[in-house]
């Protein structure tokens, strides 16, 4: 219960915070709406088969990931309030929250590019079973990943830079499988391959998340 209480009370500080400054769901915003148009009128992406049509969403969603997801921890520090986190909370609460919030701005964020996306390009959706299950787990691994790193960097001098370094080759593989499974809502609707892509998919949210949590309480008590 203690484990849960402070996942909650962390969870609610970063969205109060979120929602007094809106500088990350603002600058995000206007990335994504500006990339959106910049794929539209560069690439012609309402013209292109439903295949790209299909993966250029992931990428948008990527960088969206990479320039807000890592400020959950790294803000504390520039803040000095990490310290702080240390007396009130554990390891494992502070870590659960700040994952909690990742996975509800991301989600928030990934609904608005999807549904921007789909209407400005003119995608139908196959499968809406299919679709439903890459946007929930595509934001919880997107924001596993983007946690876990920020975790790790959170101490480093140069955080943001080491942040992207780091990310960008655990996001790779895991934007392929998306890109993959994204297929199956927008062209071939549930297959064979939507099955073994999708078990793959949670095998990397599982070892990413655990992985996450191991590494943050090394971490946390040094």
């Amino acid at each position: 219960m203690d484990w849960l209480r402070g996942t909650i009370t962390i969870f609610k500080k970063d969205l109060k915070t979120e929602f007094r400054t809106r500088f990350a769901f603002n600058m995000v915003i206007a990335f994504v709406i500006s990339s959106l148009f910049l794929i539209m009128f560069t690439l012609k992406a309402q013209e292109l088969n439903p295949a790209p049509k299909s993966g250029l969403i992931w990428i948008v969603v990527l960088f969206a990931a990479l320039s807000s997801l890592g400020r959950s921890f790294i803000s504390e520090t520039d803040k000095n309030t990490y310290n702080l986190l240390r007396i009130y909370a554990s390891g494992t609460s502070v870590y659960s929250g700040k994952l909690l919030y990742n996975i509800a701005f991301s989600f928030a964020i990934n609904v608005f590019t999807f549904g921007i996306y789909i209407f400005l390009v003119d995608l139908s959706i196959v499968s809406w079973s299919s679709f439903l299950t890459i946007l929930i787990f595509g934001t919880i691994g997107l924001s596993g990943v983007s946690t876990m790193i920020a975790a790790i960097v959170s101490q480093a001098e140069r955080k943001g830079a080491i942040f992207s370094v780091l990310t960008i080759p655990l996001f790779i593989p895991f934007i392929l499988l998306l890109t993959s499974i994204t297929k199956s809502a927008f062209i071939n609707g549930s297959s064979e391959g939507f099955t073994n892509d999708f078990s793959a998919l949670i095998g990397f949210i599982g070892v990413t998340i655990t992985a996450g949590i191991l590494l943050f309480e090394y971490i946390w008590e040094e």
